[in-house]
């Protein structure tokens, strides 16, 4: 059985009738559905979900030359795969661990600095000045 209480990647082979496959377990993955949990299967090359129930007594720890073997061969396409996986998944990783989540934030732009020229603040006090309006002018005491 995968055991993430050493380590929170885990390495194991999954034995099954078709063949054998080295698999990857992250506990910093999103929860899956209820009885379901991923794994990185590296024959296929991606996060895949699978029922634990079903997949749980087929799992078997790697020996220490078989992990590292394993480590060298698949930790390339391991690393990919699980950084397009947390990516399409953030809102999950976020709201079950917020501290988990080192996708990179966009810096927020910086307000440009509003320079004021004589022009302007003449406008500001013209403008400001709208009681001609007020004062019953029609548009006829407007020069053309």
């Amino acid at each position: 059985m995968y055991n993430t209480s050493k380590k929170s990647v885990w390495y194991g082979e999954l034995r099954t009738s078709r063949g054998n496959t080295v698999i990857i377990y992250d506990k910093q993955f999103p929860e899956a559905s209820a009885g379901r949990v991923y794994f990185y299967n590296t024959t296929r090359d991606a996060i895949i979900e699978y029922a634990e129930e079903i997949v749980r007594p087929n799992l078997h720890e790697l020996t220490g030359a078989e992990l590292a073997t394993a480590e060298t061969n698949y930790s390339v396409a391991w690393e990919l795969a699980r950084e397009a996986f947390m990516e399409k998944h953030s809102g999950w990783v976020e709201a079950n661990n917020p501290k988990a989540v080192n996708v990179a934030k966009k810096p927020k732009p910086e307000p440009e600095p509003i320079m004021e020229t004589e022009d302007e603040s003449e406008l500001e006090v013209e403008a400001a000045d709208d009681d001609d309006f007020n004062r019953g002018w029609s548009s006829d005491d407007l020069d053309d």
